[in-house]
């Protein structure tokens, strides 16, 4: 497909957007891929990352790989993702620290938004669905209330594997990496990581998003072409269960010191606003929680009219 520089200065932008949702848990990549209209190169441009490609560069060399592989629209989208990325890791980081009640509003609205976007989606409920959707939504709050692997300084193995998870938002349009992150306790560790320039930590969680975009990312796929149903559902459940995790207002019940000395949340309870030790803003708290669910709502009504 032959392009000029401003098709591809639009795929950087297009990127930038894609990149702006992955560090937000409750947005997708994939649907802002999707309403972009390049949600279907993208996933054809990944498949053709397998041993296929390395036998057209041993073969043919470096030109014809990187034709096949769709190389220049890659690379565009990649800057513009990696740009929004690093850019906004830092505000996310900052916001964690400064305002976590007014930023865990803003996420507990995508959040909600995004379970309803998702079971929507459903086409039919049985016996086998409501078992499933049941055990989603215990599995999802067992995962809340359980000491997160992150916040006992998860190895790098497990950050690989993180990064091989999240991944998978790049190609499923709904389900957002981030919230899959904070969900498995990773989430703050990978912003840090970004916003201080880790390069051991970026180039390790960097590592998992190659192999689950390679690997991991084809079987969800299959998953969802064989069982979409019963996946929709499944992770309805998972996401409705595990709510808990985004809510603003927490107590803090333990911590744990960090590699730097300082003293961070190892378990947390959700209680009421008016119990929160400290200013609930619960004012500012719901607006950010609406503007945040209607959000998701703008970009579903978006993609459903360019569908």
């Amino acid at each position: 497909m032959s392009r000029s520089l401003k098709d591809y200065l639009v795929i950087g932008l297009k990127g930038i957007a894609m990149g702006a949702a992955d560090v937000v848990p409750g947005v997708s990549g994939g649907t802002i891929a999707f309403i972009s209209g390049i949600y279907e190169e993208l996933l054809t441009s990944i498949s053709n990352i397998n041993l296929g490609l390395f036998k057209t560069l041993k073969k043919e060399g470096l030109k014809k790989a990187w034709e096949k592989l769709n190389g220049n629209f890659l690379l565009a989208l990649f800057i513009g993702i990696l740009t929004s990325v690093f850019s906004l890791a830092n505000a996310i980081k900052w916001l964690l620290k400064n305002e976590p009640v007014l930023l865990w509003a803003f996420f507990f609205g995508l959040v909600l938004a995004s379970i309803l976007y998702i079971g929507k989606q459903v086409e039919k409920w049985n016996l086998t669905g409501v078992v499933l959707g049941v055990l989603g939504v215990v599995l999802g709050y067992v995962i809340t209330i359980v000491p997160s692997i992150g916040g006992q300084e998860a190895g790098y193995l497990f950050l690989i594997f993180s990064g091989a998870l999240a991944s998978c938002a790049m190609i499923l349009p709904g389900i957002s990496g981030s919230y899959i992150l904070l969900l498995i306790g990773v989430y703050p560790l990978v912003m840090k990581a970004l916003s201080d320039r880790d390069l051991v930590l970026i180039s390790v969680i960097a590592v998992g998003v190659i192999i689950g975009l390679t690997t991991f990312s084809k079987l969800l796929k299959w998953l969802f072409l064989n069982y979409k149903n019963e996946m929709l559902i499944s992770l309805t459940g998972i996401m409705l269960g595990s709510l808990n995790k985004v809510w603003p207002w927490k107590k803090v019940l333990t911590t744990y010191i960090d590699r730097h000395g300082e003293a961070k949340p190892l378990l947390e309870k959700s209680v009421l606003p008016y119990n929160y030790d400290g200013d609930p803003q619960l004012f500012y708290a719901i607006a950010l929680s609406v503007l945040g669910f209607s959000l998701i709502i703008l970009l579903e009504k978006i993609a459903t009219k360019k569908q």
